[in-house]
């Protein structure tokens, strides 16, 4: 009887010590959600457009404005992200940081939205 109350008194102490020693396994490394980044680069685009429609309205020449985008749009979509992307990359390597590309590629896009607002403001 003594056997029987001693493991019953055990199995919860051991149980406990189980839970508090295993690893949390890593389902999300990126601080930033993937929604997030979406939005951000969905609002980049937005924002890298947003004034192209309204020069064609007023009457602006088509080919103006299509070279004027050619050259925005992909540098405020695909160049700010991509240039912190690589920044993140030679960091882990020369520094041996541990900068997640996602979190690289968030930072870029919410840089391009602020700096075409930016821009925008200083024009308007």
């Amino acid at each position: 009887m003594d056997n029987k109350h001693s493991t019953n008194s055990l199995e919860p102490s051991e149980t406990m010590k189980h839970t508090d020693q295993t690893p949390k396994s890593e389902t999300q490394r990126s601080l930033v959600p993937k929604g997030i980044t979406i939005g951000m680069a969905i609002f980049a685009l937005v924002l890298s457009l947003a004034g192209y429609g309204f020069r064609l309205m007023v009457g602006d020449d088509v080919g103006t404005v299509l070279r004027h985008a050619a050259v925005i749009v992909p540098t405020f979509m695909l160049g700010i992200p991509l240039f912190f992307w690589v920044g993140s990359r030679i960091l882990n390597k020369v520094k041996g940081l541990h900068i997640e590309s996602w979190n690289a590629i968030s930072l870029g896009y919410l840089t391009s939205c602020v700096s075409m607002l930016w821009l925008m403001g200083t024009y308007s």
